[in-house]
C-alpha cells in the first residue's frame, strides 16, 4: 500500500517538473537557427530540445538498424544464428547479470534473493543447466528440501549436469541418514566421474560401513589410480581392508579364506597389529610356528602390544613359566625399553615367580608411569615378596582408580575403543584408531581389565603349572581388587560417620 502510493507521488512528481520545465523553455528568448539546403529553420528554446531528444532517438535507431544488416549479412554467409543472435543479445546480457547476481546472493547467504535470480536468469537465458544449480543451493540453504530435491531431479535429465545432480541427491540421503540410498547414488556418481575425489571418499566410507570389504577395496584401487591417495597410504587402508574383510569370513566360519586375508593383510602392512595377530594365528592352527614367531617379531619390533604377546605364547601353551621366559627372550630383545616390553618382562618373572627380577623389570613404572596394569603388577610383586596384606591392598586400591593405561584411541574424536575396529565407532573415521595414552583432559579411571594383561599371573601359593591363565579367565588378582574396592568404600563411610 505504500509503496503504491509512493510511486504514485514520484510519477505525479515527475509530470509536475517536466511541465514546469517545457514552460520555463517556451518563455525562454533563444533558439537554434539550422539553414540547409535554401532553406532556413528557426527554433525556439522548447523546440530545441525536442529536436535533440528526437535526434538522439535517431541516431540509436540508425545503429541498432546498422546491426541488423550486419547480421543479416553474416545470415546470407552461411551464420544460421546471426539474426538470431542479434535478437538474443540483449536478453542474454539481462540473463547473465541476473545469473551473476544470483551468484553473489548466494555467497552471501541470502538464499530468497539468490533464488529470484535464478528464476529471472532463466527466464532471459532459458539455460537450465545454469540456474537450476543456484536454485537448488538456494533451496537447501532456505530449508526447502522439497523445491532442492525437485531441482536435483531435473538436472538428472541432461547429461551435462547429470553428476551434479545425484550429487545433490547424494547429500541430501547423507543428511537424511539414508545411507541405502546414499551408497547406491554414490555408486553412479562414482561410474560418472571415477576420479571426484570427494566422491571417491564417500563411496568408500559407506561401503566400509556396510561391510562391502571388496568393493571398498576396488574403489580404494581407484583413488591409487587417479592419484588421489599416496602409494604408501593406500598400502596401509589395502591391509585394513583385507583384515576386515577376514575378521567377516572367520565370523562366517570360512577359516581358510580368513587366513589367507589375514596373512595377505599382513603382508600389505606388517605394523597393523590385528592382522599380525590374526595371520600368526593362521600360521600356528597350520602348525607354521617359525612362520608365526616371524610375523609376530616384526610386528613388536614396529609396535610392541599386548595381543602380540598373548599370540607369541599361544604358540607354546603347555610350556613352563620358565620355558615361556627363556621364549620371550627373542621377542623382547626387539624392543626392550619399550613400557610394554618392561611389563610384560615383569609379568613373565612373576609368573616365573622370580619377584626380585619382575621388581628390577618393571622399575620406576609404577611411580612414573601408574596405571591398572602397572599397579597391579607391583600388588603381586608385593604379595609374592611376603609383603603385608595393607601393602598388597594398598597397590590394589591405587589401581582401582588409576588409568587405564594406553587404548585404541581414535585420531580424529580421541574416542576410546576397547578393541581395534577398521571405523570409529563414534566419528566413523576410516582406519583412525592408534594403540596410545589418551590425553590428560580424558584420563579415566577403571577396573582391572583382564585383555590389559596378556599373560596374567596367579596367587604367589599357587601351583607353578597354573602360574600362567589364559587372557579371558578370572585372575585372583582381579577378585582382589573387587574386594579392596570393597574395603576402600567401607573406610570412606566409616570416616564420613565419623
Amino acid at each position: 500500500m505504500l509503496w503504491s502510493l509512493a510511486k504514485i507521488i514520484l510519477f505525479v512528481l515527475i509530470v509536475s517538473a517536466l511541465t514546469l520545465s517545457a514552460g520555463y523553455l517556451m518563455e525562454a528568448s533563444g533558439g537554434i537557427q539550422v539553414a540547409f539546403g535554401g532553406m532556413e529553420f528557426n527554433l525556439g528554446a522548447l523546440q530545441s530540445v525536442i529536436a535533440g531528444i528526437l535526434l538522439i532517438i535517431a541516431v540509436w535507431v540508425l545503429l541498432k538498424l546498422l546491426g541488423l544488416l550486419v547480421a543479416v549479412l553474416r545470415f546470407i554467409n552461411g551464420d544460421e544464428t546471426a539474426v538470431t543472435r542479434y535478437f538474443s543479445r540483449n536478453r542474454e546480457r539481462k540473463g547473465f547479470k541476473a545469473l551473476s547476481d544470483g551468484m553473489l546472493a548466494l555467497a552471501s547467504g541470502e538464499g530468497r534473493e539468490a533464488m529470484n535470480k535464478a528464476h529471472q536468469a532463466d527466464k532471459y537465458l532459458n539455460r537450465p543447466e545454469l540456474t537450476n544449480l543456484i536454485s537448488a543451493q538456494a533451496a537447501e540453504m532456505m530449508g526447502d528440501k522439497k523445491t532442492a530435491e525437485k531441482v536435483y531431479k531435473e538436472l538428472l535429465k541432461d547429461k551435462r549436469t547429470r553428476f551434479v545432480g545425484v550429487r545433490g541427491l547424494m547429500k541430501q540421503r547423507l543428511s537424511e541418514g539414508n545411507n541405502e540410498v546414499a551408497l547406491k547414488l554414490a555408486e553412479t556418481a562414482f561410474a560418472l566421474k571415477p576420479k571426484h575425489e570427494e566422491t571417491q571418499d564417500v563411496l568408500l566410507r559407506l561401503q566400509s560401513e556396510k561391510h562391502d570389504w571388496k568393493g571398498a577395496r576396488k574403489t580404494l584401487a581407484t583413488k591409487l589410480k587417479t592419484g588421489a591417495l599416496p602409494r604408501d597410504v593406500h598400502k596401509r587402508r589395502d591391509a585394513v581392508l583385507a583384515l576386515s574383510e577376514a575378521k567377516d569370513l572367520i565370523a562366517e566360519e570360512t577359516s581358510i579364506e580368513a587366513r589367507e586375508e589375514a596373512i595377505e593383510a599382513n603382508r600389505l602392512s606388517p605394523d597393523l597389529i590385528p592382522a599380525a595377530c590374526m595371520a600368526a594365528r593362521g600360521y600356528i592352527e597350520k602348525g607354521k610356528k617359525r612362520n608365526a614367531v616371524r610375523v609376530l617379531k616384526k610386528a613388536w619390533e614396529v609396535q610392541p602390544h599386548p595381543d602380540l604377546a598373548a599370540v607369541f605364547a599361544e604358540i607354546e601353551p603347555d610350556e613352563t613359566p620358565q620355558q615361556r621366559l627363556k621364549r620371550f627372550g627373542t621377542l623382547l630383545g626387539k624392543n626392550a625399553d619399550d613400557v610394554e616390553s618392561k611389563q610384560l618382562l615383569a609379568e613373565l618373572n612373576i609368573a616365573a615367580e622370580d619377584f626380585p627380577a619382575a621388581r628390577r623389570a618393571l622399575g620406576g613404572l609404577a611411580q612414573d608411569m601408574p596405571n591398572t596394569r602397572t599397579l597391579t603388577l607391583m600388588a603381586a610383586i608385593e604379595r609374592g615378596e611376603g609383603a603385608e596384606d595393607a601393602v598388597v591392598r594398598g597397590w590394589l586400591a591405587r589401581a582401582v582408580t588409576a588409568p587405564r593405561g594406553e587404548s585404541w584411541i581414535c585420531d580424529n574424536c580421541n574416542h576410546i575403543h576397547n578393541e581395534w575396529v577398521p571405523i570409529c565407532e563414534h566419528c566413523k573415521g576410516f582406519d583412525t584408531l592408534t594403540w596410545r595414552q589418551p590425553p590428560a583432559q580424558m584420563l579415566s579411571t577403571t577396573g582391572l581389565n583382564a585383555e590389559m594383561l596378556p599373560l596374567i599371573v596367579g596367587t604367589p601359593d599357587a601351583p607353578a603349572e597354573n602360574a600362567v591363565v589364559p587372557v579371558n579367565e578370572p585372575t585372583a588378582e582381579a577378585n582382589t581388587i573387587e574386594e579392596a574396592e570393597v574395603i576402600e568404600t567401607e573406610e570412606e563411610q566409616k570416616e564420613t560417620s565419623k
